[in-house]
C-alpha cells in the first residue's frame, strides 16, 4: 500500500474543500501533527480514521486509496442522485433549473 500516495490524494481533497490540517485534524480527533504525517505518508493510517477523514471531505474512501477510482462523485452528489433517480424526464429538468437558480441566488446572500 502506497501511504504516501494517500496522503497526498487526502492532502488534494482537504485543500479542494478549504480545510487547514488543523481544522481537519480537530474535526476527526487526531493531532495535527499525526495528519501531517498521514499527508506526508510517514506514518499508517487505521481504517477508523481513513473513513473519518473520507466522511469530513465528503469523498469515498476509494477516492483516498486508489488513483484510478472510479469517477469521483462527492457524497452529496450521489445523494443529490438517488433524489433524482425516481423523477421523470420533466421532473428532473425542474430540478435542474430549480437547483442552477438557487445557485444563482446564493451568490447575493453569501
Amino acid at each position: 500500500m502506497d501511504y504516501y500516495a494517500i496522503g497526498q490524494r487526502i492532502r488534494r481533497y482537504r485543500k479542494a474543500t478549504k480545510y487547514s490540517q488543523e481544522e481537519l485534524a480537530e474535526q476527526i480527533g487526531i493531532s495535527t501533527t499525526h495528519m501531517s504525517h498521514i499527508e506526508t505518508g510517514n506514518t499508517k493510517l487505521s481504517l477508523p480514521v481513513l473513513v473519518l477523514i473520507a466522511e469530513k471531505l465528503g469523498v469515498r474512501t476509494d477516492d483516498l486509496l486508489f488513483d484510478d477510482a472510479p469517477v469521483y462523485r462527492s457524497v452529496a452528489v450521489e445523494e443529490f442522485i438517488r433524489v433524482l433517480d425516481g423523477c421523470n424526464e420533466k421532473e428532473i429538468r425542474f430540478a435542474k433549473d430549480l437547483t442552477e437558480a438557487a445557485l444563482k441566488a446564493k451568490s447575493k446572500y453569501l
